[in-house]
């Protein structure tokens, strides 16, 4: 049996040319009205959803999934992908109301600061990747 994590989707060129032509400003955009709907406890369900796709407003970052490969005594290849292990919809519901949904707005302020930095750039991308973690403990 063999496992193997990767990202799916375009290549880093095109994904850079996407950020700089589009990602950065659509991704304030997005962020602004996905924390507004999370303040409203009607909308949260919505905010949080947009908040998990922001890897993929920001530079068309796809989930990673895990491939298993498995080889049977006879000689059948079975393979399978599936996206990572998540924490209980109940554990992630109570993070949100009680953590996340702050948190998330300061984390979404800083991360869109530096990515309209040049040095700040690097860093902007790392916390993109974690914001879906940030505000419900969501693993992308």
């Amino acid at each position: 049996m063999s496992v193997a994590s990767a990202d799916q989707g375009p290549s880093l060129l095109v994904r850079a040319v996407y950020f700089v032509l589009i990602g950065w400003w659509a991704s304030g955009i997005w962020l602004g009205v996905a924390w507004l709907l999370n303040v409203t406890i009607i909308l949260m369900p919505l905010g949080i959803k947009m908040i998990n796709y922001v890897p993929k407003v920001v530079s068309l970052k796809d989930r990673t999934l895990e491939t298993t490969a498995v080889t049977e005594a006879d000689g059948t290849v079975t393979v399978s992908q599936r996206g990572r292990d998540q924490h209980s919809l109940l554990v992630r519901a109570v993070y949100v109301v009680f953590v996340g949904w702050w948190v998330s707005g300061i984390w979404m302020s800083l991360a869109w600061a530096a990515s309209i930095t040049i040095i700040g750039l690097p860093l902007a991308v790392w916390m993109y990747d974690r914001l879906p973690y940030v505000v419900s403990l969501y693993k992308y």
